[in-house]
């Protein structure tokens, strides 16, 4: 018996043979052609080949995860008609008079190295897609068959040195009961993939393909991070029973399915969803969601090529606010740019794209496309309970800017004699430090303020939360983070609104009380974290948090932070 630990990034507890999804050999040698008309042709027919497969996996994710992890697939496409990667190949081929997998590999590793170097999430995942995408081309050009998930017909759990999107969305979750990888974090596609799919995973155990061997029973323990090879039948028997406990704790948090979210003394919060696509609704609704708290639109605008229509909106909008039977809807307006490419748009690149031209500062530029989105909310505002809210504000001038537009293109469907909705909430994202700071004026002119804590973080302390290095300094509970999050609730809470959270911070098991103390109103969170939420919630008393929560603000460090709550909640 063995053990590895790693990264939770699912959680649950998975048991069952291993099966390992390891690369296939593609080593390949240098050839010179003597045709190269034909070479190209050779590989042209290896990109046709690889397209058509990932129609079939696009279609595939789509109709079992959901639009938004089917645009992962159609970025790959994307990739495989790129003239800016395809040209070179085939130039490549024609000059040097060499095989399509030398010149395939070579200019693939020339931009996989690009865009690796450059120091931004975004960019580093499209040296992943490269790689992804030329692996599929490379064992086409070879004859070689890439493993195929889709094939499992028994229980397993998968092990890998990573999980491609593309792996990861044939999962069948009737007979993948778990994986683990080599690397990897929460953040990556995999762990993201393993959440959609509600299956236990542990990614970064660094020598998981070392360590198994096919046919190993293993154990997964999404809950603490670890892995167990070939377990004695004592530890066996012990996770029986943890995962027994696990199940009926779900089973006992299922029960608050239809439960208000009340605090153990009586002060009521609402604990919302994020959702990307209408198809997220059915996650919300058999967990309990009281609504959703950021419905990210972006994902209407990726993997595709043109711009989605007013009407093309209008519905998606339509479909959520009619799913949610009343129940708020906070639409975030388009949230791209900068880290976040619409090939379509061709924007321009930048050296620091999370600082850059994204979200409200595109959108006041192109108007065009602001407008149409607009419009579509407004259309759809009378089919539910609708609230707005604008990305990236920085400044009073910002927001005041969009609430003009909006209030135009209100006055315009007004006059064509559409019924809208005289209810709409108005609000913003809080993700930079200014707004925090300046929220007591902002406070007197929006409606409500969401704060989305996965940028405030990294702006506030000046670290990217995805550069590893400088990773430690992703602090949620930093007290300097905690007090920005104190005024914007005070300052909203003195105007008479109210104050949500949409980062992944209202989900925190740590976080929670403390935001409980500061008096947030709204807690956004992925779906499938909402009823475990509440259950902690309806254990806390607000009263007692509150009185935490000051102390917490009068601390130096995230470490006493954290000592603490552990103390108030009697979790050491």
């Amino acid at each position: 018996m063995s053990f590895l630990h790693g990264i939770a990034a699912s959680s649950g507890i998975a048991m069952a043979k291993a099966y390992r999804l390891v690369e296939p050999d593609l080593s390949f040698a240098k050839i010179t052609i003597e045709n190269a008309d034909s070479e190209v042709e050779r590989f042209e027919a290896a990109v046709a080949k690889s397209k058509s497969e990932l129609e079939v996996i696009r279609d595939h994710a789509r109709e079992k995860l959901g639009a938004d992890k089917a645009a992962i697939f159609e970025a790959h496409l994307l990739v495989l008609s790129d003239p800016e990667l395809l040209t070179p190949i085939k130039d490549r081929v024609k000059s040097d008079k060499v095989n399509s997998e030398f010149a395939l590999k070579e200019t693939a590793d020339m931009f996989i190295s690009m865009f690796e170097a450059m120091d931004n999430e975004y960019m580093r995942e499209r040296a992943a897609d490269i790689r992804d995408v030329t692996k599929r081309v490379l064992s086409h050009l070879l004859g070689v068959k890439l493993n195929d998930p889709s094939m499992i017909s028994e229980e397993v759990i998968v092990v890998a040195e990573d999980l491609t999107p593309s792996d990861t969305a044939q999962l069948n979750r009737q007979f993948v009961k778990g994986f683990t990888t080599d690397i990897g974090g929460r953040t990556s596609h995999s762990a993201i993939m393993a959440r959609s799919l509600e299956i236990p995973a542990v990614v970064g155990t660094k020598t998981a393909t070392k360590d198994i061997e096919n046919g190993d029973f293993i154990i997964v323990d999404g809950l603490k991070g670890q892995v167990h090879i070939n377990p004695t039948q004592e530890l066996l028997e012990q996770y029986k029973k943890e995962n027994e406990a696990y199940e009926a704790q779900k089973a006992e948090w299922a029960k608050l399915k239809n439960e208000k979210s009340y605090s153990a003394d009586g002060h009521q919060v609402e604990l919302v969803a994020n959702i990307g696509t209408p198809n997220d609704l059915a996650g919300v609704k058999s967990n309990g969601g009281e609504g959703v708290g950021l419905y990210r639109t972006e994902f209407l605008y990726m993997g595709r090529d043109q711009l989605p229509t007013e009407e093309e909106q209008f519905e998606s909008y339509k479909a959520v606010l009619e799913g949610l039977e009343g129940k708020p809807v906070v639409v975030r307006t388009l949230d791209i740019g900068g880290d976040k490419e619409l090939p379509y748009l061709s924007l321009p690149k930048e050296m620091n794209p999370f600082l850059g031209y994204r979200a409200i500062r595109l959108c006041l530029e192109r108007q065009d496309i602001f407008r149409t989105q607009l419009r579509a909310l407004l259309r759809a505002s009378t089919y539910g309970n609708l609230k707005i809210m604008f990305p990236m504000i920085a400044t009073i001038a910002e927001f005041r800017q969009a609430k003009a537009i909006l209030d135009e293109e209100k006055e315009k469907l007004l006059k064509e004699g559409v019924a809208i909705s005289e209810t709409i909430e108005v609000g913003i994202m809080v993700e930079i430090p200014s707004t925090a700071v300046l929220a007591d004026q902002f406070a007197k002119e929006v409606d409500f303020f969401s704060i989305g804590t996965n940028d405030l973080i990294q702006y506030t302390l000046a670290a990217d939360r995805m550069n590893e290095r400088v990773s430690y300094l992703y602090q949620p509970y930093n007290p300097s983070i905690l007090r920005l999050v104190k005024m914007v609730i005070d300052a909203s809470h003195k105007e008479g609104k109210w104050t949500g959270m949409c980062g992944e911070m209202a989900g925190d098991e740590t976080a929670i009380p403390i935001l409980l103390g500061l008096g947030l109103d709204e807690f956004s969170m992925s779906a499938t974290s909402i009823l475990k939420a509440r259950s902690l919630i309806r254990k806390l008393s607000r009263a007692d948090m509150e009185k935490m929560a000051e102390k917490a603000l009068q601390m130096s460090t995230t470490e006493e932070v954290i000592e603490l709550v552990k103390e108030a909640t009697n979790t050491k």
